[in-house]
């Protein structure tokens, strides 16, 4: 079986679990997800919208009742002009704290919570539908355009301080504050395991982007590694000698492990022998970072923040950092690395004193 690349596999894996939910949908909504495709929407977005919109049908049947006798498979697009802008805005506050069913679980019932951004993405889904549906002229009101979205409040960047960093580099170099039983771990993978995390904090790349790494993606000639991005385009980044030193050492060892069939050229290998996954790297992320920076939760994406505060610290070009983050529009990147100029010009006051003490 020939080695496809993770990107390809990533989505024909999606791809196949979208249909499984379609299929738990009205029949109707199918239409509107093949719009979707269509219009180039990610997989992830698709299959994030069919979970929504199945959340949003099962509320409706239990708590509409122009709709109690019906069933998710008997739902029709008609239905949809049944639908007020009080049925949404329950919705919305229903899903800030309700209950999950899990069959297979002890506790046949989990909490589930939805906070701003959940809610808005939910409402999103929503809007989009019946966006869909009235410009098709298949149904004539569309109640979600009239409800509010979510105030979604920024939240503060968590990202290391160079000394922070050094202190996760070293730990996962060094793996001295491991447990005994880590520390076996630790000594067949470190070199694998520091190429990842210097990897991802010297290029702030994406995890999904590292996991997806061939070895022909590398040149260590340039110092370059073509990634994936979002949407399957492929970009070039460079990294420094800090990156390209803790590469080589894991290529070395990369160069006698035989991989399992299917992995073939996958630069990253988990103990199995198969491509690593982003749990995997999200995992041992958090492995060295618990024990090295232990007042902040660091994550892969911490990590790229880190690279991308750094980044702007030194240049001020928001438009690089945007760029080389692979933000497909720099208002997302302004929205979380201007607040960093507020940030210093607040303490840019605080030294300034007027009279003396």
């Amino acid at each position: 079986m020939p080695d496809k690349s993770y990107y390809e596999e990533q989505n024909n894996k999606g791809l196949l679990h979208l249909r499984e939910l379609i299929d738990t949908l009205p029949p109707f909504t199918s239409e509107f997800f093949r719009s979707l495709g269509q219009r180039n929407t990610s997989v992830r977005t698709r299959i994030n919208y069919a979970y929504d919109l199945r959340l949003f049908f099962n509320f409706l049947i239990d708590n509409n009742p122009l709709l109690c006798t019906k069933t998710i498979e008997t739902l029709t697009v008609d239905d949809l002009d049944k639908i007020e802008t009080t049925d949404i805005d329950l919705f919305l506050e229903y899903i800030t704290l309700y209950q999950k069913e899990v069959p297979e679980s002890e506790n046949s019932f989990v909490n589930m919570q939805n906070g701003e951004k959940g809610r808005a993405r939910k409402l999103a889904a929503i809007r989009s539908m019946y966006k869909y549906f009235v410009k098709t002229q298949k149904i004539k009101t569309n109640p979600a355009s009239l409800v509010d979205t979510p105030k979604v409040h920024d939240k503060e960047i968590i990202r290391l301080e160079p000394d922070e960093t050094a202190n996760l580099l070293d730990e996962v170099e060094n793996g001295n504050d491991l447990t005994e039983k880590q520390k076996q771990y630790h000594e067949k993978y470190k070199n694998r395991d520091l190429a990842i995390v210097t990897l991802l904090v010297g290029t702030g790349m994406r995890v999904s982007e590292c996991v997806g790494i061939d070895l022909d993606d590398i040149d260590f000639k340039a110092s370059s590694v073509k990634v994936t991005r979002k949407g399957g385009n492929e970009t070039v980044l460079y990294f420094g000698d800090e990156v390209q030193e803790a590469l080589l050492n894991y290529f070395e060892e990369r160069k006698d492990i035989q991989p399992k069939a299917g992995s073939e050229k996958a630069f990253f290998l988990s103990a199995q022998k198969t491509r690593i996954t982003t749990r995997a790297v999200q995992l041992l992320v958090k492995k060295y970072s618990t024990v090295s920076v232990k007042l902040k939760k660091i994550t892969p994406h911490k990590l790229r923040s880190t690279y991308g505060t750094t980044l702007y610290n030194e240049t001020g070009d928001i438009y690089l950092v945007a760029d080389v983050l692979g933000h497909a529009d720099v208002n997302t990147t302004k929205r979380h690395y201007a607040r960093m100029e507020d940030h210093n010009r607040r303490k840019a006051a605080k030294i300034i004193k007027l009279r003396k003490e």
